[in-house]
């Protein structure tokens, strides 16, 4: 039994969920998984300006699945999602109702293997056909929006030094070291942001 405190980072990192699974997954399910979690303005809008054909793809740090909730289709979620969680012996695909359900540590009840969420944790590689489909999607662009966040989370915060297109747009409550690179800095919550730019199409 562990009886250490432990950083948030330290709970959900690999060294975790290989060496203290009980515990893993019981911060995992208490505070990772959102299943009454519904799409806000900012993942309706988005999901609209990919519907109009204004937006190409979306590049997120979330792992709660509400972009393709909302309706967006060109998704590229460097840190996984909740959503998905495989069995680690034979690679049989749960939902994160199975999480939630299971006691104790997730096992597949084909082989008894244990079932890992689909999510980066600490410790842990990007997914290279992501980050690649990200680069790809982020220097083809001509304008980047970057919205609701403060660009301090690497690698995903090195991305934008792959934008190559002539429209850089920042918006985000407060100040963000790229804002001097920007085209256009908006310090405003995004969602609401988004939504007038939709209205205004």
């Amino acid at each position: 039994k562990l009886k250490i405190n432990l950083t948030p980072e330290q709970l959900v990192s690999h060294t975790m969920f290989m060496r203290y699974p009980k515990e893993f997954f019981e911060f995992y399910r208490d505070k990772l998984i959102y299943p009454e979690a519904k799409p806000n303005a900012a993942h309706i809008a988005l999901a609209k300006l990919e519907e109009m054909g204004k937006l190409k793809a979306i590049v997120t740090q979330n792992i709660d699945g509400l972009h393709q909730a909302a309706g967006s289709k060109n998704v590229f979620e460097l840190h996984g999602s909740v959503l998905r969680n495989y069995c680690m012996s034979c690679n049989a695909f749960y939902d994160e109702k199975f999480i939630l359900e299971s006691k104790g540590i997730p096992t597949c009840p084909k082989c008894g293997g244990k079932v890992k969420p689909d999510v980066v944790l600490y410790e842990e590689g990007l997914d290279n056909d992501v980050i690649n489909g990200a680069i790809r999607a982020i220097s083809q662009a001509d304008t980047l929006i970057i919205g609701g966040t403060s660009l301090v989370v690497y690698p995903a915060a090195g991305l934008i030094d792959y934008f190559r297109g002539k429209n850089l747009v920042l918006i985000n409550k407060s100040s963000t070291s790229a804002d001097n690179k920007a085209n256009l800095v908006i310090h405003e919550a995004i969602g609401k942001v988004l939504r007038e730019v939709v209205n205004n199409l």
